[in-house]
């Protein structure tokens, strides 16, 4: 409890209190400066009482305001009376408000005096410096105690051992506004007081100073120390700092010292030196654990302060620090050097390390996603040669969604298709991968090419309506010697013709895949024997600071030097348009080859064909046209006669169920027999289940059992056309 506050409180302290203060105002009014000297002569002419006054001021507390208290009952004013109950005066009481102006001042002390100490001098100056009375009732004044203020204001904590030592003069004792004079100022720390040595020496990154052509090292902190060991001070940078020499930092040193500029060097690897450090603090000091220390006491026996028994986890080791170094001039009068700071940027680094990890492994998935969605071997047909290749984008290109794939339809006919899927990544791919599974499942309904992307176009807006593909489905027939194709908004089919002459197939284009509500057309390009043609994505032709017909404008003229095989040929079309492994978007080449046939080859392929006008001799002149062929081409007598009855058989289902015009052909390869009926009417033959006491319905089942396979398909100029393979023997 705050004792100067309590005694105030008391009754007779407040009638006291209120006594003086009306006799302080009488006296101020009535005596003017002379009663202001006579008070100061007073105050000097009574030692003991002044020295009770300046010591309740020192003292600040208690002790003080008792002393001003017995100040005021030794010398009562005019008018007061002595109070038996209290032992004092009534009315007198210590002064709670500050001293007239025209009194002394206070001794020299910035800092306000105390509560207490103020009501002790004011009452001081209110006795008006008589002599303290003496008496039983007469105490001595108490002692000051500075070190321990009793004002609140004033009470501090106690000095611990931590704490830093008291400033130079101050002794650890606070001065309270006494007769000793002002108060020292408190010396600060602040980072601006510190000396440069000092201020680098505290920084955790590496500090070097070098001065001088040779760059002499004049300061190394602590932190450069514990990584690269310690190094002479005025020794040459190229014998004492080895670590420079291996960074190349030398060179630019020097720049740096002639030319004034800073210079970094970003991300440099750095071994350092092993000196039972741990994360870059050196061993024994207290931020580093030693060996065989498990740190408190209670740890060291067991980890008895945490989990008992449990061990703390070494820290991951790491093989080499990276650090950025920046290169600062630093020049005198007298003198130039140079300030060496590097900054660790490990964990950045690893950082980017992981990044680029997640980032190749991902692109790797993406790659086998795709790779493994497109055909592993392509089809061969009979009469082409084809080749594809697909090339991914680079390191920084995500993997998009770029297909090719060839399908053999029957009778001789190849599809060949390629498109490319909006968008990159795992996501593309797998739009990718779900569109070539439905363009081979449409292609064995053997529709036209304009009907093939109409479904397509359908499908792709129901597996993702945000997605959107190119395509090209094209379909070559090597009895007609023609290419119909349509297209979905892809690049243009180029066709060399035999002379090498290049035309793109622009006609017969429609929007996108995926964007619904558009008709689609096919279109044809003759193909004869001794031409080729090329299908690719827009990543082979496309630049970005060029328009894309100057791409296609060099792909055909690439594409008309090309000669060799399609495999060859598809490698000098990459390298002709520069595509590399940096390339910033994946490529795909479909090459085909209609070759002319010469020698023995052209003996292994042949075409017969007779047109048919209907009656009942069709069927005899079939059956016999087809012997004779068959015989002609050297076939053995099992394979012939069946090639005779399942041409007697498509024949009779023509003649049945079709409408002049009618034909029949029969196609030889090196691989197998094919035999093909048209006419002119537009129902499909279907397979079915003849009854016993069914005269009809035998003929296409007897075809599908002795044949390889069969099949049928709508002509684009309207009518049918049923056709069944016979697959040669191996010579």
């Amino acid at each position: 409890m705050n004792f100067t506050r309590w005694s105030a409180r008391l009754p007779g302290t407040q009638r006291r209190t209120a006594a003086a203060q009306a006799a302080i105002k009488a006296r101020a009014q009535s005596s003017g400066p002379a009663h202001a000297d006579r008070s100061e002569g007073e105050g000097h002419g009574d030692e003991s009482s002044g020295t009770s006054g300046g010591t309740a001021r020192d003292a600040g507390g208690a002790g003080g305001e008792e002393g001003g208290v017995r100040g005021s009952r030794s010398d009562p004013e005019p008018g007061l009376r002595p109070d038996a109950r209290t032992g004092g005066y009534a009315g007198a009481h210590v002064a709670t408000q500050p001293p007239p102006t025209d009194t002394e001042p206070y001794p020299q002390d910035t800092s306000p005096p105390p509560e207490s100490d103020a009501r002790a001098d004011v009452t001081a100056r209110a006795r008006g410096g008589a002599e303290e009375p003496t008496g039983p009732d007469t105490q001595p004044p108490p002692e000051p105690r500075a070190e321990t203020p009793t004002v609140p204001g004033a009470r501090g904590r106690p000095r611990s051992e931590t704490d830093p030592p008291p400033a130079k003069g101050d002794a650890g004792t606070p001065k309270t506004g006494g007769s000793g004079g002002a108060r020292a100022p408190r010396q600060r720390g602040g980072i601006d007081a510190l000396p440069v040595h000092d201020l680098l020496g505290q920084v955790p990154a590496l500090a070097a100073i070098v001065h001088g052509p040779e760059h002499r090292i004049a300061f190394v902190n602590d932190a450069y120390t514990r990584v690269f060991g310690p190094r002479p001070t005025g020794a040459a940078a190229r014998e004492a700092l080895p670590e420079l020499v291996e960074l190349g930092l030398l060179p630019l040193m020097d720049q740096v010292r002639r030319s004034g500029t800073p210079r970094t060097v970003k991300s440099r690897r750095v071994q350092q030196r092993q000196t039972g450090t741990t994360s870059g603090v050196p061993a024994g000091s207290s931020g580093a654990p030693q060996a065989g220390v498990a740190g408190p006491k209670g740890a060291a026996e067991g980890g008895a302060s945490g989990a008992k028994g449990a061990t703390r986890p070494e820290p991951r080791r790491r093989t080499g620090h990276y650090y950025t170094f920046t290169c600062t001039p630093i020049t005198t009068s007298d003198d130039s050097g140079v300030l060496i700071f590097a900054a660790e940027v490990t964990d950045q680094v690893e950082a980017v390390e992981r990044l680029r990890a997640s980032e190749r492994r991902q692109r790797e998935a993406a790659v086998t996603l795709q790779r493994s969605l497109l055909p592993q071997e392509l089809e061969q047909p009979d009469d082409l040669r084809v080749a594809a290749t697909y090339q991914p984008g680079g390191t920084d290109a995500a993997v998009g969604g770029d297909w090719y794939d060839v399908i053999t339809l029957g009778a001789g006919r190849t599809a060949l298709v390629i498109g490319d899927v909006m968008g990159r990544g795992v996501r593309a791919a797998a739009v990718m991968g779900q569109l070539r599974t439905a363009v081979r499942a449409y292609a064995r309904l053997d529709l036209p090419p304009h009907e093939v992307l109409q479904l397509l176009d359908e499908l792709a807006a129901e597996i993702d309506a945000t997605q959107i593909a190119t395509c090209v489905y094209a379909v070559h027939d090597p009895s007609e010697g023609h290419l119909s194709y349509a297209s979905a908004g892809h690049v243009p089919v180029l066709v060399r013709d035999a002379d090498g002459t290049v035309r793109p197939a622009t006609d017969h284009t429609g929007p996108p895949l995926g964007t619904g509500g558009w008709l689609h057309t096919s279109g044809s390009v003759p193909l004869p024997p001794g031409a080729a043609a090329v299908l690719y994505t827009d990543g082979l032709i496309e630049r970005r600071d060029a328009d894309i017909d100057e791409g296609v404008a060099a792909l055909e003229a690439a594409f008309a030097g090309a000669t060799g095989s399609p495999d060859i040929v598809c490698d000098r079309l990459l390298r002709a348009l520069g595509i590399t492994e940096d390339h910033d978007d994946d490529v795909a080449v479909l090459v085909c080859q209609h070759p002319e046939r010469t020698g023995t080859d052209a003996e292994l392929f042949h075409n017969a064909a007779l047109d048919l006008l209907g009656g009942t001799e069709a069927a005899p002149r079939a059956r016999a046209f087809a012997s004779g062929v068959l015989a002609s081409w050297r076939f053995p007598v099992e394979l012939r006669d069946l090639g005779v009855l399942a041409a007697s058989e498509l024949v009779a289902n023509s003649l049945q169920h079709g409408t002049p015009p009618m034909r029949l052909r029969l196609r030889r390869t090196d691989r197998r027999l094919i035999v093909e009926v048209t006419d002119g009417d537009d129902h499909l033959p279907r397979r079915r289940r003849a009854e016993p006491g069914d005269e009809s319905g035998r003929g296409i089942s007897i075809v599908a059992t002795i044949a390889s396979s069969w099949g049928c398909r709508r002509t684009p100029g309207g009518g049918k056309s049923v056709w069944c393979e016979f697959a040669l023997p191996s010579a």
